[in-house]
């Protein structure tokens, strides 16, 4: 899977909700919060790649 950018627009118990940058239009996906990093809250920007998530912004 190639990299992409993803803002947080939704916590949701132990899921958080991520849209993608850029791309408004499409649904939200949602994840695990055990997978991401810590500290992350609505509107905090991430970068996944590699299978990894790191903070860009927020």
């Amino acid at each position: 899977m190639e990299p992409r950018d993803y803002e947080v627009i939704k916590i949701e118990g132990e899921y958080a909700y991520l849209r993608e940058i850029g791309r408004e239009d499409e649904d939200s996906i949602f994840i695990a919060m055990a997978l991401l990093p810590q500290g992350i809250d609505v509107g905090t920007k991430l970068h996944y790649e590699m299978l990894e998530y790191t903070i860009i912004g927020g």
